[in-house]
């Protein structure tokens, strides 16, 4: 044994024999993560209205597949990962619940499958612990069932670790078990590369580092082989649409405020109450309260070190905890904006260690003090998941919201005449470009993809209408058009033919 794990997990007690209706210790010790993985597909379904509109980002992900609606500008930080994942059920339907309902249900077969990659390295209850811990984050809840990349990386990159120790021998793996290892990290790789290849570079930092130490040059070949098929795509897009990685990476950045020196700590906690994306991020903390649990994760985590040194199986615990840092390290420190999502790779894979942390603390002390200590920790949870669906509640109502919005102005689009084909500009074309049916188009800023002389020739053959947020000034060449009011939009339609 490398370092000492235990490999026991039934119930976490050694020696435990299966039961006399004959089910497999391996099925057994299964059934919690498995109770988690669906407890929280069906949490979901029930907080997170399946009937919600698509996001802005979900918009630009899913138009690449759908042919109910045109594609819209897929700028170069973009990966086409969540494209192909929703593709089986957006290439043909145009319902959101269908998608969402898709979406729940993968997201909960993915953290299933996650976890089930640590078996071995830690007990039953840790990682049904670690999955509940991970599964009541409100931002897994609210983009466990949206067309987004971040929980795929999360899920992506708790797979690969957990595959990538089993392959080292932390978790004892065999014959088989030992191939299917070097699978599953291959597979992990796939997944994150897909969804975002710069994320799971900097995931898989530490367990280069350590593959290379240990010098087991098939894991080297499985992991790298699944972040260069993964990120194939990306790269090759790179050279046919960008001239090259390196001028994608460059655009990448410029579209992303400049990758450089830049603490955001502060601004992950401000959009720690709900906010999307805090761009920029201005405005006050939300109460101590919504931030407690952020400030105490990291102290929980070393707990959590504390005790896989003891227990002398340091390499489970340390390797994830290093990869978590690697994986949170860019959004805190090099982009000037946030979103509490950029950060759920590196609570999948605090997850578990953390986990470890709570069930070592709740027992902690002499028999006398050990039921206060355990009702120190569930008052703590408790706590916690209270935080954490208050947040959620009022996320989804506020998007629910602003995605009504945007269909009232597609409705009022309609009625102007403004249909499909047609185009938008200006002010969230892309969004409630979708919500019409309309292409969309921008002369400048980040998803700039057309001219003016390209819009005013396609004024000639389509509707095409211009879109002032509040407070905005009509583009110059919309001067002549028609002037409407929606909302608290100024419409610019232009004069037919």
């Amino acid at each position: 044994m490398t370092d000492g794990v235990n490999a026991t997990l039934v119930d976490g007690r050694r020696g435990t024999a299966a039961k006399a209706s004959g089910a497999p210790r391996r099925w057994r010790g299964a059934r919690p993560v498995a109770a988690v993985a669906a407890a929280f597909t069906l949490v979901q379904l029930v907080l997170v209205h399946p009937s919600m509109g698509l996001g802005w980002d979900e918009i630009v992900y899913t138009s690449q597949v759908t042919t109910h609606h045109p594609a819209a500008f897929f700028s170069a930080p973009r990966s086409r990962g969540v494209s192909l994942l929703v593709a089986p059920v957006a290439s043909w339907s145009a319902s959101t619940e269908l998608l969402r309902v898709y979406l729940a249900v993968l997201s909960g077969l993915g953290l299933y499958l996650a976890l089930r990659a640590w078996q071995g390295l830690f007990p039953a209850r840790v990682l049904a612990t670690g999955g509940a811990f991970l599964a009541t984050l409100w931002v897994t809840l609210f983009y466990g069932p949206q067309a987004m990349p971040n929980y795929w990386v999360g899920i992506g990159a708790l797979t690969t670790v957990g595959c990538t120790l089993r392959a080292l021998g932390a978790g004892e793996p065999r014959g088989r078990s030992a191939r299917g290892a070097l699978w599953g990290a291959a597979a992990g790789g796939v997944l994150m590369a897909l969804m975002r290849p710069t994320d799971a570079v900097w995931v898989t930092v530490p367990l280069l580092v350590v593959i290379l130490v240990r010098r087991h040059w098939p894991l080297l070949l499985a992991l790298g082989g699944g972040l260069a098929v993964g990120g194939g795509e990306w790269v090759i897009e790179a050279y046919a649409w960008y001239g090259g990685l390196g001028e994608r990476l460059e655009r990448a950045s410029e579209i992303q405020g400049g990758l450089g020196w830049n603490i955001a700590v502060d601004d992950q906690m401000r959009s720690l109450g709900g906010r999307g994306l805090c761009r920029p991020c201005t405005g006050s903390m939300p109460h101590p309260v919504v931030t407690l649990w952020w400030l105490l994760l990291p102290a929980v985590a070393a707990v959590g070190a504390v005790v896989a040194l003891r227990a002398r199986r340091a390499t489970a615990t340390l390797v994830p905890l290093a990869c978590a840092v690697t994986a949170a390290a860019p959004y805190l420190f090099m982009i000037g904006y946030a979103a509490p999502r950029f950060l759920q790779p590196a609570y999948a894979l605090l997850a578990l260690p953390v986990a470890d942390a709570l069930w070592h603390l709740a027992g902690a002390g002499r028999d006398r003090r050990r039921p206060v200590a355990a009702t120190l920790v569930a008052l703590a949870v408790a706590g916690h998941l209270a935080v954490q669906f208050s947040v959620l509640v009022g996320t989804v109502n506020r998007n629910v919201d602003s995605r009504e919005d945007w269909a009232r102005v597609a409705d009022g689009l309609h009625r102007l005449g403004v249909r499909p084909p047609c185009l938008l500009t200006g002010h969230e074309s892309i969004p409630i470009g979708y919500y019409t049916g309309c292409s969309s188009g921008s002369t400048s800023g980040n998803n700039e993809n057309t001219t003016v002389a390209e819009i005013l020739d396609t004024a000639r053959r389509i509707p095409v209408a211009a879109l002032t947020g509040p407070g905005g000034t009509p583009p110059a060449h919309t001067r002549g058009w028609t002037p409407h009011h929606i909302t608290d939009l100024e419409i610019r339609v232009a004069p037919p033919g």
